[in-house]
């Protein structure tokens, strides 16, 4: 088994994990402060896996340089962007529904990083990837009467056009996190994808604290009062962006998000067992084929 696919599946079980917590902030605090604690929480996380690989496993630091830094400044804003609108999901639907719109960020993916890099996927990959978000698109009008006209109807709905713009912002974040990664050259994905996280998480700590300090200063006090939550989502939240990146050093983003559909599976979970939520079996059947979508990848991607 290539090394990408326990860390890609060990990831979106800690992001499930993570968006769990966030769901629960969501309750005591806005949007912009559920969406701050996965990086300000999660950037001393960061810094002990740099420092860690660093000092126990002696692997040297690499010069990060202007390619490094644009790529990093692109992911860092457009992944800021795609989790506060994937929040704000949340205030519309159940949790496993809100989150399935957002979905075709693998097949977002595939096109951008065919325009920024020039990487092209495969016909295995393609079909794994089609299948996926079919499924997704079947968790996405579980809850209407089920009919073609509905499947396209759907897509213009205020939350579906919501989520696509926050799978459009994942996309183009994982594509340029595998650009930055990629473009340090060393001294392996590990330390690759640590210094790109380190990088990326102080950046947006440091945005989104300005933005709270300067616009909603009352988050600040909320974030307080829920400090172990907020500790617990970043540190899952961090550990799973490393995961993401480790894995995008090595695979391209688009089949290591075609992969992360297993999320969604994770999120069902989560909703039968968590929130108490009901599940019918057009969801059922939804998963059925985001599986079969992996399945495929696994199989001939």
């Amino acid at each position: 088994m290539q090394l990408w696919i326990p860390i890609t599946i060990a990831a979106a079980f800690l992001q499930n994990l993570r968006s769990v917590g966030q769901k629960h902030l969501k309750s005591v605090m806005g949007t912009t402060g559920a969406t701050f604690v996965r990086f300000g929480f999660g950037l001393p996380v960061a810094a002990l896996y740099v420092l860690g690989l660093n000092r126990l496993a002696f692997y040297p630091f690499p010069h990060p340089g202007p390619v490094f830094l644009a790529w990093m400044t692109l992911g860092a804003l457009s992944q800021i962007g795609a989790t506060f609108l994937l929040i704000h999901l949340f205030s519309f639907r159940n949790f496993a529904v809100g989150t399935a719109y957002s979905r075709t960020e693998p097949v977002q993916a595939a096109l951008f990083a065919l325009i920024f890099l020039g990487e092209t996927v495969t016909l295995g990959v393609i079909a794994a990837i089609v299948v996926s978000v079919l499924g997704v698109m079947l968790i996405s009008i579980a809850r209407t009467p089920m009919s073609w006209r509905n499947v396209f109807a759907s897509l213009a709905q205020r939350t579906a056009l919501i989520g696509l713009a926050s799978g459009t912002l994942f996309g183009i974040a994982a594509v340029a996190y595998r650009a930055a990664s990629t473009s340090l050259g060393g001294p392996n994905f590990m330390m690759q994808a640590a210094v790109t996280l380190l990088f990326t998480i102080f950046l947006q700590t440091v945005l989104m604290l300005v933005w709270m300090v300067l616009r909603e200063p009352e988050e600040l006090g909320r974030i307080a009062g829920a400090w172990k939550p907020s500790l617990f989502v970043g540190v899952v939240g961090a550990t799973a962006s490393f995961g993401w990146f480790m894995a995008m050093t090595l695979q391209q983003a688009a089949v290591v998000k075609a992969l992360a559909q297993i999320e969604l599976i994770f999120t069902f979970a989560s909703s039968v067992f968590f929130f108490k939520e009901h599940i019918n079996r057009t969801e059922i059947a939804g998963c059925a084929l985001i599986v079969t979508g992996i399945l495929l990848l696994l199989l001939l991607g």
